[in-house]
């Protein structure tokens, strides 16, 4: 079976390339343009695509790949938002994601994004590189002994809780199932989690009952002064009024990892370039958020298992094998 590759960076094919020798049945073919309905055109006498959470998975691209004879999209990613999964009914071509390939690497980055802002380190950084030592403006606050609110409890949320709980925190969570193994969280409603939580920490799918869950009604529900951290979807939170907390100072800081009107800037070297929207440079312009480019899941260990069971499902379509990893 013949699989392209949409949207490959180095980084990619040296993680597949590692591996592929062990699939013999299995052609790869690496594509840098982004998957689109113009890229999809281009396919030929190739059964799968491989794309990623950035690329265009619509109606319009699905139905150019079903014309190519394609049957199999692979996402190698959890996230799936971007794919219209009637469509690819539709069309008869089923799509498979990897649903967990190292939910400690985002919770972890989701951490390291709560703690830089709650420490500065990002000024820190910045100021010592200048040879300022001074620590005026860089009063932090300690995490222990305070209230994380967990929005969404996965694997990745799971994996986050966990790591609130080893910094000695209260642990709320919320979610519409609860996670039997969080003996220590205390699960409670959003209004709830919101109001009580000194970090409030998103790790919950983008769906139209989540879509703009942050606005500006939550955000007048949380605590003065609390740390707002987003490692799953930037449509989670409706930026604008994001904006309009930080100017009000309601957050001591904000991490994000993801933003909404990402899908242009993400995984792109852009310095050159003039933006055609201010949503980056307006959040980088305050100077408690930290914004890093959707590089949660971006750790050796996450990138095996990426490619591992992006194979795997490719393998288990060839054979006719159900792997539990499809969408449709």
């Amino acid at each position: 079976m013949r699989i392209i590759f949409f949207n490959t960076k180095i980084y990619d094919k040296n993680s597949f390339n590692r591996i592929r020798d062990e699939y013999p049945d299995l052609e790869i073919e690496y594509w840098e343009s982004p998957l689109s309905a113009g890229s999809a055109s281009y396919v030929n006498g190739a059964e799968a695509v491989c794309a990623f959470v950035n690329d265009d998975v619509s109606e319009p691209v699905l139905k150019v790949l079903a014309d190519k004879g394609v049957k199999l999209v692979l996402m190698r990613c959890a996230g799936f938002n971007n794919v219209d999964l009637d469509a690819a009914t539709k069309y008869g071509i089923t799509v498979m994601r990897v649903p967990g390939y190292s939910p400690e690497a985002v919770a972890e980055h989701a951490m390291a994004l709560a703690s830089a802002v709650a420490r500065h380190l990002h000024k820190a950084y910045i100021k010592v590189r200048e040879n300022n030592f001074s620590l005026v403006g860089l009063v932090g606050t300690n995490f222990h002994g305070k209230v994380a609110g967990i929005v969404g409890t996965g694997r990745i949320g799971a994996a986050m809780a966990k790591i609130c709980h080893g910094y000695g925190m209260k642990v709320l969570a919320y979610d519409v199932y609860q996670n039997k193994d969080l003996d220590f969280a205390t699960y409670v409603s959003l209004d709830e989690l919101l109001a009580q939580s000194d970090l409030i920490s998103l790790h919950c799918p983008l769906m139209d009952s989540t879509h703009h869950m942050i606005n500006l009604e939550t955000i007048n529900k949380m605590k003065d002064g609390v740390i707002l951290i987003n490692t799953s979807r930037g449509g989670l939170i409706k930026t604008d009024d994001l904006i309009a907390g930080i100017r009000e100072h309601k957050f001591f800081g904000v991490g994000l990892d993801v933003y909404e009107e990402e899908n242009a800037n993400v995984f792109e070297n852009r310095e050159d370039d003039i933006l055609p929207h201010s949503v980056v440079s307006r959040l980088l312009s305050f100077p408690n958020v930290i914004v890093t480019s959707h590089q949660g899941f971006f750790t050796e260990e996450a990138l095996a298992a990426i490619s591992r069971i992006t194979l795997d499902n490719a393998a288990a379509f060839q054979k006719g094998e159900k792997s539990g990893t499809e969408l449709n």
